[in-house]
């Protein structure tokens, strides 16, 4: 089986959509005897890269995003053309605008399944956007038309493919059909514990003894509540001095707020982007605690990779994320506010955090490894195909 994954979610320094891609590549090369991917991407310029028994397609896109480095995947017809040459058996879409629909139009036009990846659940994004500027009346319509989007572009797909329970219940609840839920996975031969590399991480940063370092891993955007979270860093910083230390993984347009952070505190570390995952392991490691300050989260990867590594994760409830916390949140912000996530922070940080962090690690490794969650999309992606050609030969 050929797999052809199309997404513009897609930079030199992404992160969870790019991570799950390249795992997939992984995957074909290391577990599988015969099956072949395909990523076709936008990039600086067009050209292709052979790994195994895979392609990664770069194909000429402008530059949307310097922070991000995110380019707009424009030219269609390059995608059209790839995929014809390719001839996959079954397409796969991360894109939930025009990419995802020339995605459907190639498949039909070459009679190959397409099915679609909702990795960001965007019209909530729109619905708080235009709630802030326009009211709630505005944003009930906005959320309306969201909807509607939704529901006209993914029932054109075989399939929808969504990373938690609870968003495929509100997506099945807007009228898409044939949803499945697929939980991303974490490499446990990369992220696991270990204590060989706290202290000389923690020493590179300049935490002090007897301090909590507190870790937060994504973008610097408001989608992910960032602003939030450097308000109760301040607030902790008021209440128990001396107390915490927070290194921030991460880019994104809320940078100069975090620079002001940085500023007005000397508690505060932080590395634009960490590219490389077993670097990026040695910082969950090394922290006591991350804090995901996020509530439109369609699964939260991050988490799943800080527990992987032993290190529990605080933050506020009511996210798609609470089911990938594998320890209780008893303690986690019941409102989305930086007071609230500041309590949170100050109780969480009172518990064994060690102990904690170890059985969550346990749990992670044994439901989360990215083989097992690949081999229940492949089978997804055969019963898909022997649908497709059934219901052609009808």
């Amino acid at each position: 089986m050929k797999i052809c994954d199309i997404t513009q979610f897609y930079s030199p320094v992404s992160g969870g959509v790019k991570r799950y891609l390249h795992e997939k590549l992984d995957y074909i090369e290391r577990h599988t005897s015969r099956d072949q991917g395909a990523l076709i991407v936008p990039g600086p310029k067009t050209k292709v890269e052979v790994r195994g028994r895979s392609r990664i397609y770069s194909i000429r896109s402008p530059l949307i995003s310097r922070t991000g480095r995110y380019r707009a995947l424009v030219n269609l017809r390059a995608v059209g053309a790839t995929l014809k040459r390719e001839r996959p058996d079954i397409i796969e879409s991360g894109d939930p605008y025009q990419l995802g629909w020339r995605a459907v139009r190639s498949g039909r036009a070459l009679g190959i399944p397409v099915v679609g990846f909702y990795h960001s659940h965007f019209p909530e994004a729109y619905l708080l956007a235009s709630a802030r500027l326009f009211g709630k009346r505005a944003a009930g319509r906005v959320m309306k038309l969201s909807r509607g989007y939704v529901r006209r572009l993914y029932n054109r797909f075989a399939a929808t493919l969504v990373a938690s329970d609870r968003i495929a219940q509100i997506l099945r609840d807007w009228g898409v059909h044939n949803v499945h839920v697929v939980k991303l996975g974490v490499n446990i031969e990369v992220f696991h514990p270990g204590e060989s590399d706290r202290e000389p991480v923690r020493q590179s940063l300049g935490v002090e003894p007897g301090r909590k370092l507190l870790l937060y891993v994504g973008r610097l955007a408001k989608e992910k509540n960032t602003a939030k979270l450097f308000k109760a860093i301040a607030m902790l910083n008021a209440r128990a001095p001396g107390s915490f230390h927070l290194l921030v993984i991460g880019e994104g347009p809320q940078r100069k707020q975090l620079r002001e952070l940085q500023g007005q505190h000397q508690n505060v570390s932080w590395i634009p982007y960490c590219a490389e995952p077993r670097e990026l392991a040695r910082y969950y490691r090394a922290a006591d605690l991350f804090v995901h300050p996020g509530v439109q989260e369609t699964f939260g990867l991050v988490a799943l990779e800080s527990q992987a590594c032993g290190t529990p994760v605080v933050g506020i409830r009511g996210s798609a994320m609470d089911d990938l916390v594998f320890h209780d949140q008893n303690e986690w912000a019941a409102e989305n506010s930086a007071e609230a996530l500041t309590d949170a922070i100050q109780a969480f940080a009172g518990k064994d955090l060690s102990s904690i962090g170890l059985q969550a690690a346990e749990q992670a490794a044994r439901l989360y490894a990215w083989p097992k969650v690949f081999e229940r999309l492949f089978c997804i992606y055969r019963e898909v195909c022997a649908s497709y050609r059934d219901m052609v030969q009808k």
